[in-house]
């Protein structure tokens, strides 16, 4: 006899292939303006001389050399396994109640079967 799972709430369901990947373009996209705003203000720095220019420049040069590495691995990274979130290592484990009013009062949803 096979073990029967229990129904997947669809608040808990993962987000779509396509939803993920807008996202990780969207972040791709924004890390990418900033590193183009970073070369902008060091031109801008440079032409205007301002006082600790090193400073400034080192870091507008660490922006725009090292956020293309950081985007490019965001961009690609998969998202976290369920189980290895850390929110989900803190919640409790959900019990079963045979009365489904219980299950309500206790702040379990209610889940409706087709079957």
């Amino acid at each position: 006899m096979a073990r029967r799972e229990r129904p997947q709430l669809i608040t808990d369901a993962a987000r779509s292939p396509e939803q993920e990947l807008r996202a990780r373009e969207l972040r791709y996209v924004l890390m990418m303006l900033v590193r183009a705003a970073c070369v902008v203000v060091a031109a801008i720095l440079v032409a205007t001389r301002p006082p600790l220019l090193w400073l400034w420049l080192s870091l507008c040069t660490a922006g725009a050399v090292g956020l293309p590495m950081i985007a490019v691995l965001l961009a690609n990274d998969a998202p976290p396994r369920k189980d290895r979130l850390w929110r989900n290592r803190l919640r409790r484990r959900a019990t079963s109640h045979p009365d489904p009013g219980h299950a309500l009062t206790e702040g379990e949803h209610k889940v409706i079967d087709a079957e």
